[in-house]
């Protein structure tokens, strides 16, 4: 009987730790998104969430660029995946309303279906989708994630969306607090009235407090963090805020101290509830973000850097200094620029915000283990550096490369076969040169005449508004291993520039998901330099095995209403080597080069067809020496 009330305490206690261990799935929108350091400063709060909890709490950040209420729960990318990942138990946080006001306080879908129903096709592909109204179709889609979370045994909580950095005097405008009630449209039977408004006390256009409407109705708990952050941001005052808190020039994405005290704000507002409560850390102490420093995979000779925070509150002494030392294989930098084995950061009135850089060069074999300490007084906090140096499998060398001069006909060599070029909400506008002044890196030896491939939103008018990607509106270029290989990818390329004014702006990411999520980003500008070609390279430690489908996607949008602009892209570059997939050696190559080996038929969808069918084809042609050629048919 001893025995088996010490296996049952035994049981319990396992039981106990394995509850203690959860998981917060954050879902939003830019605001709350990660960033890869390396490509913008906009830093989301949800990626500088980890920090106020212990342990024992994963923070699952699943925000994403420009998604709405709407979009994250309609593309598949997104909330089922998230779905798959959320066991009984763990939290998820919602917060949405920046891409709910698209369309002025429409429906996005309402509003498209209004436009086709008076044959106006040119506002109909204009207008974007993710637009929803404040007291209709956004709280109907919070409806669907609480009870869609509920079901899977986890608990959902409400978080309104945080201020934009609209002021007007010290304090921030009601559409600041996303309040459309001074200026919005509506969609009657009778057309579109635009220019309406209504009191302050009339709340119908309040995405916040339609969203407490929803927390109310549905005994869900919310957070204010739409006020909280107007306080916090009156309190800088105007000047401030956009010194600080803002990324230059962007009155909605926050810097990396913006997020930061965002984020905290968000993790005392839980604590003031009793929400998660045993899992929050708000001390004086200082903490480093994240608390371990993972670089990855990279191969030998590669460099790469990481960007860490670390930060305190009401420390004492209220002025001081912190140390941050490296081990010998690393070196950290206060600005990403200049390194070296030590690094100081300083502080006033008790509070402790800063970024720092890792830097680390993969060399040798094998993995990386290297140490940051961070000291302040007595206080020492030891971060772990590790990393895998990878190797690079012999076999036979791959490329897919499309110049895009006069058609979009990829090149091949090795065992690899491109898909078509496929548009989302985008078109081929025509090959040229895009302007007599375009200017290319100086060490590509290109000249300005150099032809390439001009792409144009559908219907040529770039909306008023869009301050971030359309998840609808992208090009893709994608690759898959030919049979019986594995495509081991090191190398992602390309040239892209706007034409036409300086306001183009574009997200470049890859991602071998089948519904593209997770992607990983390899670029971001905004207000590119128009006709200067700029060059994005990324260096992947990727393998791509037989089955899966590699996908490089653009994502352009125009930095207020144009026409006529578009996104020229140029010299598009998969680079990697094929290794037979089940014995991860190079597949033998017969000797008789220039010989055909066999002829693939695909359709314009990239789907594989036994013949010529009636229509476009793409033949690919494949060769005894690893090479291929592909030329469209039509029958």
């Amino acid at each position: 009987m001893g025995k088996l009330k010490s296996l049952m305490v035994a049981a319990a206690m396992l039981a106990s730790t394995a509850a203690s261990a959860i998981t917060v799935h954050t879902i939003g929108d830019s605001t709350m998104a990660d960033y890869d350091e390396n490509t913008t400063p906009k830093r989301g709060w949800g990626m500088m969430f980890q920090q106020f909890f212990t342990g024992d709490l994963t923070v699952n950040n699943r925000a994403k660029s420009g998604a709405s209420s709407k979009s994250f729960y309609k593309e598949s990318a997104y909330w089922e995946s998230v779905k798959k990942q959320i066991q009984p138990g763990d939290y998820v946080l919602i917060q949405f309303a920046h891409n709910d006001e698209k369309t002025d306080g429409m429906d996005g879908d309402e509003l498209i279906a209004y436009y086709e129903s008076v044959g106006d096709k040119a506002s109909a592909d204009a207008t974007d989708y993710r637009g929803t109204t404040a007291a209709g179709t956004y709280k109907e889609y919070l409806r669907k994630y609480i009870e869609e979370t509920r079901a899977l045994g986890a608990t959902p909580v409400l978080v309104s969306p945080i201020c934009r950095n609209y002021f007007s005097g010290s304090t921030i405008r009601r559409n600041g607090m996303h309040d459309l009630g001074d200026d919005f449209s509506v969609l009657t039977a009778g057309g579109i009235k635009t220019g309406q408004s209504v009191p302050a006390d009339d709340n119908s256009q309040d995405y916040p407090y339609q969203m407490k409407q929803v927390a109310d109705e549905m005994g869900v708990s919310f957070i204010d963090l739409t006020t909280a952050t107007k306080q916090l941001y009156e309190g800088y005052g105007a000047a401030q805020c956009k010194a600080l808190l803002f990324t230059d020039g962007d009155n909605t994405h926050t810097s990396a101290m913006g997020a930061t005290l965002v984020a905290r704000l968000a993790a005392q507002l839980l604590q003031a509830q009793g929400i998660l409560s045993d899992y929050i850390r708000l001390t004086s102490e200082l903490s480093v973000n994240p608390a371990a420093c993972d670089l990855g995979q990279a191969y030998a000779g590669m460099t790469v850097t990481r960007e860490m925070q670390v930060s305190g509150f009401d420390l004492q002494p209220e002025s001081g200094t912190v140390t941050v030392a490296a081990s010998e294989g690393i070196q950290v930098s206060t600005d990403g620029n200049d390194y070296s084995n030590s690094i100081t950061l300083q502080y006033e009135g008790g509070t402790m915000i800063g970024s720092f850089w890792v830097k680390c060069e993969f060399a040798g074999e094998g993995a990386i283990n290297e140490t940051i300490t961070v000291t302040s007084g007595d206080k020492t906090i030891t971060v772990p550096v590790t990393g895998t140096v990878a190797t690079l499998a012999e076999g036979a060398e791959t490329q897919a490369y499309w110049r895009l001069e006069k058609d979009d006909l990829c090149v091949t060599t090795g065992p690899v076969n491109p898909m078509q070029q496929a548009f989302s909400g985008m078109e081929v506008q025509k090959y040229s040169a895009p302007n007599a002044k375009t200017t290319w890196p100086e060490w590509t030896g290109f000249t300005a005449d150099r032809k390439t491939q001009r792409c144009i939103i559908e219907g040529e008018a770039w909306p008023e508004g869009e301050i971030d990607e359309v998840s609808t509106r992208y090009i893709e270029f994608a690759v898959q291993p030919a049979k019986g290989t594995t495509l081991n990818v090191d190398k992602l390329s390309l040239f892209v520039c706007g034409c036409g004014g300086n306001g183009m702006c574009c997200k470049i990411y890859y991602s071998k998901e089948a519904d593209f999520a997770n992607p990983v980003q390899m670029f971001e500008m905004t207000k590119m330099p128009a006709n200067a070609m700029q060059y994005v390279e990324a260096t992947p430690v990727l393998s791509v095995n037989e089955g899966e489908t590699l996908r490089l996607r653009i994502y352009p949008w125009y930095n207020g209403a144009a026409t006529g602009k578009t996104i020229c892209l140029s010299d598009v570059t998969v680079h990697g080597v094929a290794v037979d997939a089940a014995t991860g050696v190079e597949t033998p190559v017969d000797v008789t080069c220039g010989q055909p080996v066999r002829t693939l038929y695909y359709g314009t969808d990239g789907t594989r067809r036994n013949g010529l069918q009636s229509g476009l084809n793409i033949v690919r042609t494949e060769y005894a020496d690893g090479t291929a050629k592909c030329v469209k048919i039509m029958k």
